[in-house]
């Protein structure tokens, strides 16, 4: 799989917990893919969210790393 075909997957997948996060007045943002890693940046109320740490490790990461090949883990920035 392509370094771009994975971005496509990668996004998909954001696009898809987007509606989630909206919902508690948050949004994730895709900024890049480096070296087997997603970097994302959380906004709104939950940016300020003390469950945003487990909210990504658990649910976005491990989407993200179990149908993308190649993702090691997520990092938020």
């Amino acid at each position: 799989m392509s370094t771009e075909e994975q971005i496509s997957l990668i996004k998909e997948i954001i696009d898809g917990v987007r509606p989630y996060l909206n919902a508690e007045g948050g949004d994730i943002q895709f900024v890049n893919f480096v070296d087997g890693y997603v970097y994302v940046q959380v906004l709104g109320a939950c940016a300020d969210c003390g469950m945003i740490d487990m909210d990504i490790s658990d649910g976005i990461e491990g989407l993200i790393v179990e149908q993308v090949p190649g993702v090691i883990g997520v990092k938020q920035i």
